[in-house]
């Protein structure tokens, strides 16, 4: 599998996070970093990353629905954590409403909000876009 970086408004991109019921109402700001992940010439996912300092918030990872169940997304997962490894990022940060037992097998804990850095809290996937019912995990970057 590749890891391709793509533009915030890239049609398959939208479109498959609205299949998804994932926010794309932010997706142009400043900040956001998205990319494709191709695997054997098909494009079979996407996710994002937002940078602050030391930490960073994946978001909007997703995977096709008939790439779904082969381990693709554990992949791609790891690519991202890559990414915000190699940007200088030291621990990753991401909100769930249903794939926590996925994230926690690949190493992320749910903790409460107010445990949070400020700089994640005050995202807007976090302030608005995602419920409050949605878990906050984490997990360190440096065992990618």
């Amino acid at each position: 599998m590749i890891i391709e970086p793509i533009d915030a408004s890239d049609p398959e991109l939208c479109a498959l996070l609205g299949k998804a019921a994932l926010p794309t109402d932010d997706l142009g700001e400043p900040g956001r970093a998205f990319f494709r992940f191709v695997d054997g010439g098909r494009t079979i996912g996407f996710g994002g990353l937002e940078a602050y300092g030391d930490n960073i918030l994946l978001r909007s990872i997703v995977i096709v629905p008939e790439a779904r169940g082969k381990g693709l997304g554990r992949r791609a997962t790891t690519l991202l954590l890559e990414q915000a490894r190699a940007a200088g990022a030291r621990r990753a940060y991401l909100l769930t409403t249903d794939a926590g037992p996925f994230f926690e097998a690949l190493g992320f804990e749910a903790i409460a909000r107010a445990n949070a850095p400020a700089d994640i809290l005050a995202t807007r996937q976090a302030a608005s876009l995602c419920p409050s019912t949605a878990a906050l995990m984490t997990r360190p970057i440096e065992a990618v």
